[in-house]
C-alpha cells in the first residue's frame, strides 16, 4: 500500500545518494551538469552545495570519459556513481563498460573490487526527442560481469542502490523517466523484501504478469481493472541480470500462465530470455503458452506518435484477457 505523502522516484534516488556520501567517503559522483543544475531530472540536487566539487563532479560533454574516469577512480579505491544524462548517450561509454569495466575484476583474477555504479534514465512517455527515448537494458544484460538494476519503486530504488554501491562489481542501474516525479503509485502489498531478486508486488491465482520499470504501473492497474474477473498476481523482476528466474517459477507453478511486459523493444529482449527459461523448466505446469508483451522492432517514434509504440494498461488488460479464457 502507498503511505500518505509517497516519495517520487528522484526524491528517493537523492536521499539514498545523500546517505551513502554522508556515512561513507570514498563515494564520490560524476555526470554532466550533476553539480550545480542537479542533474536534467535534478536526482543530485544540492548534493554538490553539500559535499563539494571534489565529490559531485561535473563532467565535460563525453560519456567515455566521465565512465574512463570512474574505472580509474574505483581501481584507486573509490566508490565512482556516474551519471549519463540519457540512455541514448550510453552507446559512447559502451567500451568503457562493456570491455573494461565487465572484465576488470576477472583479468585481477577476483582480487579486484570494482565499485562502479552507472545510472542511465532510462525509457519514454514524457514526449522527448530522438535518443532520449530508448530502453537498451538488454545489450548490458547480455555482457558477463555486468549487473543490471532496473526498480520501478522509490523504496526499493533506495535500497537497491545502496547495495550496487557496495558490491564491489559494476552495475548499470536503470531509472525510468516516467517516474522521477510521479507522485501517484498504484497500490503495491506491503512486505519487507532484501534489495536482491524478483518481488511479488500483487497476489493472485490466475495468472502470473512479470515486468520491470515504469510500464508496472500500467500492469497494476490492468490488473486492478479486471479484479474480480481475474486474479492476477504481479511480479516486478527488479533485477535484469542476474534475474530471478526461481521467483517467477514459483508464482507459474501456482498460476500456470505467464505474460511478460516490457517497455523495450520485444525481439531478443529480456521478456525472450524469461519466456525461453520458464518454457524449458515449467513447460509442464503451464496451462497455456508464455506471452510476451512489448513493442516492435522499431526506431522509437516522435513524441506525437508515442504511445502508439509504448505499452499500455488497454494492451495488458486485453492480453490477459485472452489468456485467461
Amino acid at each position: 500500500m502507498t503511505s500518505a505523502r509517497p516519495h517520487c522516484l528522484a526524491e528517493s534516488l537523492n536521499g539514498a545518494l545523500r546517505g551513502l556520501m554522508d556515512d561513507d567517503a570514498s563515494v564520490v559522483l560524476i555526470g554532466q551538469d550533476i553539480g550545480r543544475l542537479g542533474g536534467v531530472f535534478r536526482v543530485t540536487r544540492g548534493l554538490q552545495e553539500r559535499f563539494g566539487a571534489g565529490r559531485v563532479r561535473d563532467a565535460v560533454l563525453a560519456e567515455s570519459s566521465i565512465v574512463g574516469q570512474a574505472i580509474g577512480m574505483s581501481i584507486a579505491g573509490l566508490k565512482p556513481i556516474c551519471e549519463i544524462q540519457f540512455d541514448g548517450f550510453v552507446y559512447l561509454a559502451m567500451n568503457q563498460i562493456v570491455t573494461q569495466a565487465a572484465r576488470m575484476p576477472d583479468r585481477w583474477n577476483g582480487e579486484l573490487d570494482l565499485h562502479l555504479v552507472v545510472r542511465v534514465p532510462v525509457g519514454g512517455g514524457i514526449r522527448a526527442v530522438e535518443h532520449h527515448s530508448e530502453s537498451n537494458e538488454a545489450l548490458f544484460a547480455h555482457t558477463p560481469g555486468l549487473h543490471v538494476a532496473y526498480p520501478s519503486d522509490p523504496e526499493d530504488a533506495a535500497a537497491m542502490l545502496a547495495y550496487s554501491c557496495r558490491l564491489g562489481s559494476p552495475v548499470v542501474f536503470f531509472e525510468p523517466k516516467r517516474l522521477y516525479w510521479n507522485r501517484r503509485r498504484a497500490q503495491r502489498l506491503e512486505e519487507p523484501v532484501s534489495a536482491l531478486g524478483a518481488r511479488v508486488v500483487r497476489r493472485g491465482s490466475d495468472i502470473t504478469v512479470a515486468g520491470y520499470g515504469a510500464v508496472l504501473e500500467d500492469v497494476l492497474a490492468a490488473a486492478d481493472a479486471l479484479a474480480g474477473t481475474v486474479d492476477v498476481e504481479v511480479i516486478d523482476l527488479r533485477w535484469i541480470a542476474p534475474m530471478d528466474v526461481d521467483a517467477v517459477l514459483t508464482s507459474v507453478a501456482r498460476t500456470t500462465r505467464l505474460l511478460v511486459v516490457h517497455e523495450a523493444v520485444g525481439f531478443c529482449g529480456v521478456g525472450a530470455e524469461l519466456a525461453a527459461t520458464v518454457s524449458e523448466r515449467a513447460w509442464h505446469q503451464l496451462s497455456a503458452p508464455v506471452r510476451r508483451l512489448a513493442p516492435p522492432r522499431a526506431t522509437y517514434p516522435p513524441a506525437d506518435r508515442e504511445n502508439d509504440h509504448l505499452i499500455g494498461r488497454p494492451e495488458i488488460t486485453h492480453a490477459i484477457e485472452e489468456m485467461c479464457r
